[in-house]
């Protein structure tokens, strides 16, 4: 009886002598179809050319190989795969917490937290909580929500509307701007920023720095990919 006992699969694709068929569809190095020719001919060809024998469709009948140099198709398929994941957005929604009477000062703060998240193009939870005699009141929370969604409504939307959820109440705010775009923006900035600074060496680069990674120091974030949590008051 065969058993499997674990390991790793290799997805790799058998190269060279490790092709073991008695033939093969042979593609030329620059696509062109030699035809079904014997394994030692095709294995012949590729010594001539200084290449490797790769094949490319295992499952066909014969399998299709290519001459191609096995090396730098990996390293190319290597840095394909890593622009892909620099490009990639990631979905976050980032928490803003506040209370139902909370000053104009901090309020005015927590706005352009929002405000800056909303322009990176991630949603944003708003979170009221309530305390003590506060529970009773829960129209103080609404109308603040409502205030909040009626100054950002030019960057958010309210993709859900406020609700009580125990001792809190919850709205989520999506951006009309999408991640990509947000992402792209924020690289042409920073590119902008260096040019300038190449081009004024004199001048201070601590703003530059300061602004390269605004979230550096805020902790306000949850990534809906991973388990949630609880972020600090700011």
């Amino acid at each position: 009886m065969w058993c499997y006992r674990g390991g790793s699969i290799s997805t790799e694709p058998r190269i060279n002598d490790r092709i073991r068929v008695p033939e093969v569809r042979l593609v030329g190095p620059s696509g062109e179809q030699v035809g079904i020719v014997p394994l030692a001919k095709a294995l012949e060809l590729a010594q001539e050319y200084d290449l490797d024998l790769v094949e490319v469709a295992a499952s066909a009948r014969p399998p299709v190989c290519k001459l191609m140099d096995y090396g730098k198709f990996k390293y190319e398929s290597a840095m394909k795969a890593r622009e892909a994941r620099k490009n990639q957005a990631h979905t976050v929604i980032k928490e803003m917490k506040l209370r139902p009477k909370i000053d104009p000062h901090d309020y005015d703060t927590k706005k352009g937290h929002v405000v800056r998240f909303l322009k990176q193009g991630d949603k944003v939870k708003i979170t009221i909580m309530f305390r003590g005699r506060e529970q009773s009141r829960p129209e103080l929370g609404y109308r603040l929500l409502q205030r909040l969604a009626s100054d950002v409504e030019d960057l958010g939307f309210v993709e859900s509307n406020p609700k009580q959820d125990g001792r809190n109440m919850i709205m989520v705010l999506g951006p009309h701007k999408k991640k990509t775009e947000a992402m792209a923006e924020a690289r042409q900035a920073q590119e902008a920023r260096k040019a300038e600074a190449k081009a004024n060496p004199g001048k201070s680069q601590n703003a530059a720095d300061s602004d390269s990674d605004p979230d550096a120091v805020d902790s306000d974030v949850v990534d809906v990919e991973a388990p949630a949590e609880e972020p600090a008051e700011a």
